[in-house]
């Protein structure tokens, strides 16, 4: 029969908090290791917000792709600024209607706020040649890779 061990309990808590305060302290400054999602609680004063927009990032030989869904979001409210192997995403998005006071909604789904939202990017990036396109709810960044990050043909010469 095994004994209970206090300490043991204790020490899983401890980890178990360590490991949380490690998530939510990455996802913070835009690293996290859950694809891009972290905690479900969007705009939502006081606690850690979900990530938004959510995005999807590609690359081709020439550039990475960033395509954001941000539906409603008015593009001359959203910053987009990319720093270092960073693209920042940044906005406030409206409600829908300030006529309709917050106790007459039944649910109310489609959440408002300020976002900030931070992607990694795993290659350099040509900062001045960065283009930001908004149109029927998706922000498509395109982001030309700097020269040296773009890979290189090396040409074979034949042996004599």
């Amino acid at each position: 029969m095994a004994t209970w061990n206090p300490w043991q309990e204790m020490a899983q808590v401890r980890r178990d908090m360590h490991r949380a305060f490690a998530q939510a302290g990455a996802q913070a400054h835009g690293h996290n290791g859950h694809n891009g999602r972290s905690f479900p609680t969007a705009f939502l004063p006081g606690r850690a917000a979900r990530a938004y927009p959510l995005v999807n990032v590609h690359e081709d030989a020439q550039a990475l792709y960033v395509t954001a869904l941000a539906p409603g979001l008015d593009p001359a409210a959203v910053q987009v600024t990319v720093q270092e192997h960073r693209l920042t995403i940044a906005g406030e998005k409206q409600r829908l209607s300030t006529d309709i006071h917050p106790e007459a909604f039944h649910r109310s789904e489609r959440a408002a706020g300020k976002f900030v939202r931070t992607v990694t990017l795993s290659v350099e990036v040509d900062q001045e040649h960065v283009q930001a396109d908004y149109k029927n709810g998706l922000l498509v960044v395109t982001l030309p890779k700097a020269e040296k990050a773009k890979p290189k043909q090396i040409p074979i010469s034949l042996g004599a």
